[in-house]
């Protein structure tokens, strides 16, 4: 009985030690795929802050070593130096791996410009059905649910392994476009910008979003997460750092002057929140079915 009250007792001094006097948790991120490619920056950044409201003491690193979305999902699986990323949800990837179910994008993943070779610009004047569009060869990657959502919504979409090939082969006019999320674009035209230009009257709407995903069974981490998106919400740190990397982007999209098209989404889980209504544009959005687009009446 003593002795059971003395583990008691340290236990709970255990506990009540300062966040300083304990070991840090190394959480491994995945690295970018590419030197240039900064589509990791934003989700970082809100990991290490969603971490720092844990009681825990959270350190997040970033994998030593570049790979493809596909490759860091199967190390986050099999506990091979990743243990949380963030990527477009899917029901297989749902199944796969434990999601967070808070849209840290606002869903802004689905809704799609697309990046163009400088010298085509006019193949596009004459888009104004997504049927003129199917008739234009797109591209995407391999392992991106993007690829099944466009080819199931019946658009000529050619696959490749490589992120950074895609960029080439727009360059060199094997594909016509890359669409490419708001929050992707501007970016990766300004790397590319001697060649390529964001199509300034098209875009695409599907319903999605990127999350946060653990390996199954690694609910504390999974909850830690969980609850400290919720405190960012509900202090307005995650809304502050939103604007601050995309407030920006949206503006410059100019959705309420383009022709949208609506895309369905085969692969979106039952019930997936994608945090639409937080966009600041969908509310009031006319989005155009598969046949004609229509613009915004923004």
């Amino acid at each position: 009985m003593i002795r059971q009250r003395w583990r008691t007792i340290l236990l709970l001094a255990v506990l009540a030690l300062p966040r300083f006097a304990q070991a840090d948790i190394v959480v491994r991120f995945p690295r970018p795929e590419s030197s240039p490619d900064e589509r990791s920056r934003y989700t970082q950044r809100l990991l290490e802050l969603v971490l720092a409201r844990a009681y825990l003491t959270y350190r997040v690193e970033q994998n030593p070593v570049r790979m493809q979305q596909g490759r860091a999902i199967v190390r986050l699986k099999s506990n091979e130096g990743i243990d949380v990323l963030s990527t477009m949800t899917s029901v297989e990837r749902e199944q796969e791996m434990l999601p967070i179910r808070i849209p840290i994008d606002k869903g802004l993943i689905g809704w799609r410009l697309l990046l163009i070779n400088k010298t085509h610009a006019d193949k596009f004047k004459s888009v104004s059905a997504l049927d003129d569009l199917k008739k234009l060869i797109a591209g995407q990657g391999n392992d991106w649910p993007d690829l099944r959502i466009m080819r199931a919504n019946g658009l000529n979409v050619y696959g490749t392994s490589s992120y950074d090939s895609l960029f080439n082969m727009l360059e060199s006019e094997r594909i016509d476009y890359f669409p490419r999320s708001v929050t992707e674009i501007w970016a990766e035209v300004d790397l590319y910008q001697q060649r390529l230009a964001v199509e300034p009257a098209i875009a695409l709407r599907y319903p999605t979003a990127i999350y946060f995903f653990v390996r199954k069974g690694n609910t504390r981490l999974a909850t830690d997460i969980r609850e400290g998106l919720e405190k960012m919400i509900a202090d307005g740190a995650f809304e502050k750092l939103f604007q601050e990397h995309f407030g920006d982007t949206i503006r410059r999209a100019r959705f309420k002057d383009r022709h949208i098209f609506e895309l369905k989404n085969p692969l979106m889980p039952a019930g997936m929140p994608v945090g639409a209504r937080t966009c600041g544009f969908t509310s009031r959005q006319k989005v155009g079915k598969s046949g004609k687009g229509r613009r915004s009446a923004l």
